[in-house]
């Protein structure tokens, strides 16, 4: 059997603990040195002696991990980071006239995949020694298959490619300037003026990069991409930091690039928006931080579907312990017979030239209420005024509730996350530290947390709160589909165990419709002013909302999970003439 060793050096720290390891393995003690300390001081496995008895990964669980890989991978690595370091064994295909989607779990190779496919990075074919591939080994390597094409083509030049990266927040610290210049620069298609209105970019044109949100940089990012004269685009998440209007937005431009001569690759976590976007899709599985697997394309539905179930039939692959499921139809409207625990009446509040106003609602206890709405209309102004962080100019709002609230923009520190986490540790590790997976970070600082990592512990930290009332200011940023899933259960199930409340606000449209009860909906004008209406029922406030976005929604009958309808397809126009924009 193939195995692979995963070692983490950076949580191996002291020598004695290496040493300790070193001394326990079976093969070492048999004379061979199957565990080892370099001469840089890091525990080093040989993969090739290693038996997989387990004893080294419980001796240090968060640091080694010893894997056998599925009897079925029969081929060699495309790529590997180091020895004993992650390693990605396929590439996904672009198809070319389509947009192929990719889906996994954070730390399972999708960026890599597709950093190679864009010759942003030069894979070693699992020779880390190596200090570059040339594309005569690269299209030797994949003979017989697309790829085999598709790299020849690369080096002959006849297919470029445009990439838009992960990490847009990057982008003000190696580009200055106005947005206009940035975007004039790399504007191969004399089509400026175009992209610019169609991404709605026009306000924040002279603006200085440095100075511009992060749904901002995310669409000029796009649009710096898509300005390239290219025959193979790559988004590697294109809607993070966009509102759920500015992704539908997004999709749509995205998806009309294509024509028959050119492909567009896209990884992206929200399933609304990846259904919505894509016509194929690769699923990608493994195991976090150690190794990633490809699998064959499929169209999107089935892919979804696919990946949802945790189950790859053509390959014989179970990549997860559960199917992930939805209910079969929205929630049925309840009487308020459920004791109030917050109420707001006639609020105001004026902030510079921006104003939000809300006439009348309230929460019950054993609610979660999903928060819809643009960026910029005031949604995270009322959460902070309902848990009492601002005052508002005008109205009620009740505080007799405690409230604990997990801010948009998470802070790091140089704690540690156990210290965070001190109560949830003690009190609710089945109910908040298992469900997020945070005891591999407990002995990490957050400030070398990743983004998906420092949010768990933002919403562990809120929940372990005693309280009344949970406001989650964007829970699902960061993390990846099934995390957003998991997550929605764990809240829901928190939530029903203290007998509380949740104020969720997010973009996510599968992720609202998941976990909520009830809706509130925000309408007016970004950055001017914001109307708050509701808490609606299911129906009534997607309905509300949907109507203003244009789209409407279906159940898929295998899953039950919503799907957007096609724009003035058959259903859309029969769903939107019977005013049901929210399937039923």
């Amino acid at each position: 059997m193939t195995r692979i060793a995963i070692v983490d050096n950076e949580k191996l720290k002291e020598m004695q603990q290496k040493l300790h390891i070193q001394s326990i393995c079976p093969v070492n003690r048999t004379g061979r040195e199957c565990i080892r300390i370099g001469e840089d001081g890091k525990l080093i496995i040989d993969e090739l002696l290693c038996t997989g008895c387990g004893i080294c990964p419980k001796a240090a669980p968060h640091a080694i991990k010893i894997i056998n890989l599925p009897e079925e991978l029969t081929t060699k690595p495309i790529h590997r980071y180091g020895e004993n370091k992650f390693v990605l064994y396929s590439l996904p295909t672009p198809t070319f006239g389509r947009v192929t989607g990719i889906l996994g779990v954070n730390g399972i190779g999708k960026s890599t995949a597709i950093k190679i496919l864009a010759s942003v990075l030069k894979p070693n074919l699992g020779d880390w020694t190596k200090h570059e591939t040339d594309y005569d080994e690269l299209i030797s390597f994949f003979k017989g298959t697309e790829a085999q094409g598709f790299f020849e083509n690369i080096k002959k030049g006849e297919i470029k490619v445009a990439y838009k990266p992960q990490q847009v927040e990057l982008i003000p610290k190696t580009t200055k300037g106005k947005v206009v210049d940035l975007l004039k620069r790399v504007d191969e298609k004399n089509e400026f003026k175009k992209i610019a209105d169609e991404l709605e970019l026009n306000e924040i044109l002279n603006h200085e990069i440095a100075q511009i949100s992060g749904g901002e940089l995310q669409r000029v990012a796009i649009a710096a991409t898509v300005l390239k004269q290219a025959d193979l685009y790559i988004f590697d998440e294109p809607t993070s930091y966009l509102d759920i209007k500015q992704r539908i937005n997004a999709s749509r431009f995205i998806k009309s690039l294509i024509n028959e001569s050119n492909a567009v690759l896209v990884v992206e976590h929200d399933l609304v928006i990846l259904d919505y976007i894509a016509d194929l899709v690769n699923l990608m599985y493994g195991r976090e931080d150690a190794y990633g697997i490809v699998s064959g394309v499929k169209p999107v539905r089935n892919g979804i579907n696919v990946y949802l179930s945790g189950y790859i039939k053509e390959e014989n692959v179970r990549f997860r312990d559960s199917t992930i499921k939805f209910a079969e139809k929205p929630p049925i409207k309840k009487k308020h017979t459920r004791e109030s625990i917050t109420s707001w009446k006639a609020v105001e509040k004026k902030l510079g030239n921006f104003k939000i106003k809300a006439d009348e609602g309230s929460l019950h206890r054993n609610e979660i209420i999903g928060i819809l709405g643009e960026n910029g209309i005031g949604k995270t102004t009322f959460v902070k005024m309902l848990a009492g962080a601002i005052k508002q100019d005008k109205g009620e709002v009740s505080h007799k509730v405690k409230v604990s609230y997990k801010p948009q923009y998470l802070e790091a520190s140089d704690e540690l996350v156990v210290n965070v986490l001190n109560t949830a540790f003690r009190k609710y590790e089945n109910q908040i530290i298992n469900p997020l997976n945070i005891a591999p970070l407990s002995l990490k600082p957050l400030n070398e947390l990743s983004g998906g990592e420092l949010q768990r512990v933002a919403i562990a930290n809120c929940l372990q709160q005693d309280a009344d009332l949970y406001l989650l200011d964007e829970p699902s940023a960061y993390l990846d589909s099934e995390q957003r899933l998991l997550l929605s259960k764990a809240i829901r199930d928190f939530i029903e165990q203290k007998n509380a409340s949740a104020l969720i606000v997010d973009h996510d449209l599968l992720f609202i419709d998941y976990i909520s009860d009830k809706l509130i909906v925000f309408e007016g004008r970004p950055a001017i002013e914001g109307k708050i209406t509701g808490p609606f029922d299911m129906e009534d406030g997607m309905n509300k909302f949907l109507k203003e976005l244009n789209i409407t929604l279906r159940r898929d009958p295998e899953t039950n999970r919503p799907r957007v309808n096609k724009l003035d397809s058959r259903l859309d126009r029969e769903q939107k003439e019977s005013g049901k924009y929210y399937y039923t």
